[in-house]
């Protein structure tokens, strides 16, 4: 089992969410995040560096099995770039699951997710 998370940038939620259900990819939590990345652009203003606000951004996480990782990552970077993509598109992050228990049932394993 992974745990899929993805940052991407506000406007691509959409397409995403459609991406991955045609993946068959249909159990996601979305949260609104902020944050910036190598996007920054660092002004000088009047002889002072101007650091930059933080960027509204969408995080998407995902528990998958083994079998369809590949998947949600090909969905997420197919729908989730800005034509021949540019800085600050946003990133997938790939971690090990140890467990997933499903409350209502006390399923474990891959069968909980």
């Amino acid at each position: 089992m992974k745990l899929i998370t993805a940052i991407i940038q506000e406007d691509k939620l959409d397409s995403v969410r459609e991406a991955l259900i045609q993946a068959d990819i249909t159990r996601i939590s979305v949260s609104r995040i902020s944050g910036h990345g190598r996007q920054e652009d660092i002004d000088i203003y009047r002889g002072r560096k101007i650091v930059p606000n933080l960027i509204p951004k969408i995080r998407i996480e995902i528990a998958v099995n083994e079998a369809f990782v590949d998947a949600t990552i090909d969905a997420i970077v197919e729908s989730a770039r800005h034509g021949s993509g540019k800085v600050g598109d946003g990133k997938i992050f790939v971690s090990p699951l140890e467990e997933c228990v499903r409350i209502r049932t006390g399923e474990r394993g891959g069968t909980a997710i």
